[in-house]
């Protein structure tokens, strides 16, 4: 394992998000193009969604069933280019006992959001 410092980490800006949309990328088996709303407003005060790709496609062939969900994302990663999309952060995940990804969640209803503290 490598160690980062407490400083590295404070850097971080790790925040609850929920998924309004998602559909699959074009050409590809494992990648879905997801909307999530972190309560974040554009310039003229409307609700902005944030792009997120994530390739979770093989393990959730029903993805429609994704929204609405509430997980965890690395938010302030530099957004990315995947098979021309922008990507702008990262879902969080751990490896369940059966391979497939499992989301972080909250236990009891949070704000949008909200952020890893």
């Amino acid at each position: 394992m490598e160690y980062i410092s407490y400083e590295d980490f404070k850097k971080m800006d790790i925040r609850l998000g929920t998924i309004r949309e998602v559909e699959p990328v074009p050409e590809t088996d494992k990648l879905l193009c997801c909307q999530i709303d972190f309560n974040e407003l554009d310039v003229d005060g409307n609700l902005k969604l944030r792009q997120i790709i994530s390739g979770i496609h093989e393990y959730y062939p029903d993805y429609n069933n994704l929204v609405g969900k509430q997980v965890l994302y690395i938010v302030n990663l530099e957004p990315r280019k995947i098979k021309g999309l922008e990507s702008n952060g990262m879902l969080m995940a751990v490896d369940g006992l059966d391979g497939r990804p499992v989301f972080l969640t909250p236990e009891v209803e949070v704000g949008v959001g909200s952020k890893v503290r």
